[in-house]
């Protein structure tokens, strides 16, 4: 898809795509700084500004304790601003109050106790956790509300078939072959192999696997892969050659089985009925792309080649095996879960971002707000469950992000009360001054990167 295709296909969904990002991302902002503020109010600490975005006030009132509440012009972040605190980052404490004049006067004992600069570091570190803690537990109540009353979607670790040539083919997987383990991490659905093996890349893996009853032990290295999706983004991966259960085949499209060509759709009927129940290759043919697959069709689904009065008599069935399963769990079934997969998605991340560090995944992969509004219109279009998954797994990533250890994050301010507590006594504030500097020309210069990296993609 070129830029001008891109462009008016976000032109004519505007309101969807751009509305999609803007309600999830407010959401999660108004999180993540409710945490901060109703932390902060446990603690005593007065909160003089909750804003949902950056910039001119569009609208917003004061409650009862004086907080003003706002949404702003630009709704890209937002921010709870403290009593006593310099601006909305804590970068420095202010020596006073200012009257109406403009003159500043010393606090007041009984203001001191109101204002952040002054709680003990204890409180402030409870303060500045609350913001990504809370994204993690929002994730976990999203996901546990949806395996409870929608359920999760499970599609078994199985091996409908092995496509040609790949590594799995190469390394002697076969068809129906269950997965146990990878590398020691227990493996219960085939989106548990397919996350393992994006983040794998070309790195050997240990996979344990069940053949006939009995475990194999299988050393093998999926192949590292640059993919490209429908608006240009591009990412790798690593491709193990593994087909999901929940695949079929069009008889029609397949050309070859087992090396000999067929142009009759009966001919190759004939074929397959000779084979089913056992292993042999065939090719796909679907417009331009061609796919060899290892296959192993059991022989229950002969009536389904054969009689075509058949609803399947189209379609070459790969597995027996239950692909679109929703499974609903109990409350506290779906609570491990949801946390499980708030596990399962941090490990993944910063396994990712680790391998843009070492270069062995391009840092082209990281994504500014055009993708992630993509992405949030994509969603929006599936459906409100696949929009609710993403908002789950936005909050994970502000969450885990904001805990990196850089001045202007949380993360940063956690490390400079983590010295206070250990030396006794604050980092000197114009050393923190100028670690505040680097931090945000740092984080500037990665949302740079990152949105020129999502406007390069969709250019070229």
């Amino acid at each position: 898809m070129n830029f001008f295709e891109i462009f008016q296909m976000l032109g004519g969904n505007v309101w969807l795509y751009g509305g999609a990002f803007i309600l999830v991302l407010s959401i999660l902002v108004f999180v993540h700084e409710w945490g901060h503020y109703i932390i902060a109010r446990m603690c005593g600490i007065r909160v003089e500004t909750f804003s949902i975005g950056f910039g001119k006030e569009l609208l917003g009132f004061n409650d009862k304790n004086g907080t003003r509440w706002k949404i702003a012009m630009i709704p890209l972040g937002g921010y709870v601003k403290l009593f006593g605190d310099v601006d909305p980052a804590s970068a420095g404490h202010a020596e006073g109050t200012e009257d109406e004049q403009g003159e500043i006067h010393p606090f007041t004992e009984e203001e001191k106790t109101q204002a952040f600069f002054a709680q003990s570091v204890w409180k402030r570190a409870a303060v500045v956790i609350a913001g990504p803690a809370i994204n993690y537990i929002f994730a976990i109540i999203i996901m546990a509300a949806l395996f409870t009353f929608n359920g999760q979607p499970i599609t078994p670790p199985v091996a409908a078939a092995v496509i040609g040539g790949s590594s799995a083919d190469k390394n002697g997987f076969l068809p129906h072959d269950k997965i146990i383990s990878v590398d020691g991490k227990s493996i219960d659905t085939f989106e548990d192999i397919r996350r393992e093996m994006m983040i794998a890349l070309d790195l050997e893996k240990h996979f344990v696997v069940e053949r006939e009853g009995e475990l194999i032990d299988i050393m093998a290295a999926p192949e590292k892969q640059a993919q490209e999706d429908r608006f240009g983004f591009k990412h790798s991966r690593g491709l193990l050659g593994l087909i999901s259960p929940r695949h079929a085949v069009q008889i029609e499209n397949i050309k070859e089985v087992d090396g000999r060509s067929y142009d009759d759709v009966m001919a190759v009927r004939a074929a397959l009925v000779k084979r089913m129940g056992k292993s042999f290759k065939i090719e796909i043919e679907n417009g331009q792309s061609k796919q060899s697959l290892v296959v192993k069709p059991l022989p229950e689904f002969n009536e389904f080649i054969e009689t075509p009065e058949a609803e399947e008599y189209g379609f070459l069935f790969l597995s027996n095996v239950d692909a679109n399963a929703f499974v609903q769990y109990p409350i506290h079934k779906s609570t491990f879960e949801a946390v499980k997969q708030c596990w399962v998605i941090t490990r993944g991340t910063l396994e990712a971002l680790g391998q843009m560090v070492t270069g062995s995944r391009s840092a082209a992969e990281l994504g500014g707000v055009i993708r992630i509004g993509a992405l949030a219109g994509d969603m929006a279009k599936q459906g409100m469950i696949a929009l609710i998954m993403f908002t789950a797994l936005l909050s994970i990533n502000l969450g885990l992000i904001n805990l990196f250890p850089i001045p202007m994050l949380d993360g940063g301010h956690l490390m400079f009360y983590a010295f206070e507590a250990v030396l006794g006594r604050p980092i000197p504030e114009r050393i923190q001054e100028y670690a505040f500097r680097v931090g945000f020309a740092f984080l500037i210069g990665v949302m740079v990167f990152a949105n020129l990296n999502d406007i390069m993609q969709l250019l070229l």
